[in-house]
């Protein structure tokens, strides 16, 4: 078994995929109308899309700046 295979669901989601349903929740949120409850599962699950595109673009820097660096060197 991979480490990939072995990823909870969200982990494996592309940056595009768990910003797009960021955008999803905010939408629902911002609409209103939502029991409490489901505003909060609603929050919740917008907080772990955020850090996971924030590991998306964690990421994309580290190697932004290792290619910098290799060709300053």
């Amino acid at each position: 078994m991979t480490d990939e295979t072995k990823a909870a669901p969200d982990e494996r989601l592309s940056y595009e995929q768990a910003r797009a349903e960021l955008a999803s929740v905010v939408e629902r949120l911002e609409a209103g109308g939502t029991s409490l409850e489901e505003s909060l599962a609603l929050w919740e699950r917008g907080e772990a899309l955020a850090v996971i595109c924030q590991r998306w673009l964690d990421g994309a820097r580290a190697r932004i700046d290792a290619a910098r660096q290799e060709q300053s060197s």
